[in-house]
């Protein structure tokens, strides 16, 4: 019996260890030993079911290369503190960095984009609990390990309903992201347009995000940005006049241009003969669009000449009503997982995370009515 140790690397709570603890004399019940008194013990050691699958499960959740014959869990590795009906393996802490590679289930969508829990979750998690805890990741970027310690579940559990919900919530907030038709978009032009630039569509702004190092070379040459001098994503932003953003890209490498991401990114699509888009120096589509008869309002380039007093207020009026997209890119970056770096693993979602936050930003007040109040 005294050979009874944790079996997971790094630790070393033994039965020895727990044995020494007990024969200790207890603080508050002196001078009753530690193993008499009712206070609760630091850990326990639970041992390995005897069943194959129970067995199997152990073995791979612990990834040991050379495991001993009698096998020993101590408690803090058990998200109940010990083996339970729902978390009956160990799961915390296990000393090893990569988590074990396990077969993704096959998530079929719903018939209708409706708010209702994750079906395939074995444990019972209210919906606004499992909206909360995604919403925190998105605003706050805290890392997995972090809230599965606050919602106490395990770490894959965070992942599924991190992954389910982000599916689920782009395909319902996407109707808040609607390009406007013209006759509201007069309607609502603030008197800051309305003075110089009555007929303007929309502002375009392209943004960026860091994200994590790809291990790929080919994806870290394609998203890596000279600008920034590290790897990004960019996407394509477009307000109305009011402030209200009516398209976001798709998530591109930080290699690309503006002018590829304009063409590529379909917002050509929405601009019709006689629309007026608001752009800054770096947007070269003039071209684009004069192809379909719409007019480009630019600040004015100063090359070798100096510009003209005219010149030079032009550009002042274009960056004075400009900077509205900016403070929207702004409210954007307000969610942490997009101005914090943004890990590897949530690349493959990153178009349905850009679309939440647009969705949720465009349920905030308006944007020009701050500035003026």
């Amino acid at each position: 019996i005294s050979g009874k140790f944790c079996a997971v690397k790094g630790c070393h709570n033994s039965y020895r260890k727990l044995k020494m603890f007990l024969d200790q004399e207890c603080y508050e019940h002196k001078p009753t030993i530690r193993a008499e008194c009712k206070c609760p013990r630091p850990f326990k050691l639970h041992k390995m079911p005897s069943d194959d699958e129970g067995k199997r499960q152990w073995l791979a959740a612990l990834n040991l290369k050379c495991p001993p014959r009698n096998i020993h869990v101590c408690s803090f590795h058990f998200v109940d503190r010990q083996p339970s009906t729902e978390n009956p393996y160990p799961e915390l802490w296990l000393g090893y960095d990569r988590p074990l590679r396990k077969k993704r289930r096959r998530r079929t969508c719903p018939d209708e984009a409706v708010l209702r829990p994750h079906e395939n979750l074995a444990y019972q998690t209210e919906i606004e609990q499992q909206i909360l805890l995604t919403l925190m990741k998105l605003k706050l970027n805290l890392l997995i390990e972090d809230l599965a310690i606050r919602f106490r579940i395990s770490v894959s559990k965070v992942s599924r309903i991190i992954s389910f919900w982000i599916d689920t919530m782009a395909a319902v907030l996407k109707d808040l992201i609607p390009w406007l038709p013209k006759e509201t978009i007069r309607a609502t032009t603030p008197e800051a347009y309305k003075q110089h630039y009555p007929n303007v569509t929309c502002i375009l702004d392209c943004s960026e995000s860091e994200v994590q190092r790809p291990g790929n070379l080919d994806s870290r040459s394609e998203s890596y940005s000279h600008y920034y001098a590290c790897n990004t994503i960019k996407y394509l932003v477009a307000i109305a006049p009011c402030g209200l953003v009516m398209f976001i890209s798709a998530a591109y490498g930080g290699r690309c241009s503006d002018k590829f991401i304009t063409c590529d990114s379909g917002i050509l699509e929405y601009l019709h003969p006689g629309d007026e888009v608001m752009v800054d120096r770096g947007f070269l589509i003039r071209d684009l669009l004069f192809e379909r008869q719409v007019n480009m309002i630019i600040p004015h380039f100063a090359n070798k000449t100096q510009l003209t007093e005219e010149k030079v207020t032009c550009s002042r009026r274009i960056a004075n009503v400009r900077i509205h997209v900016e403070r929207a890119i702004r409210r954007l970056k307000v969610y942490k997982v997009l101005s914090q770096t943004l890990p590897i693993t949530l690349m493959a979602k990153i178009d349905q995370i850009l679309h939440i936050c647009a969705a949720l930003v465009n349920l905030r007040g308006d944007l020009i009515c701050e500035a003026d109040n």
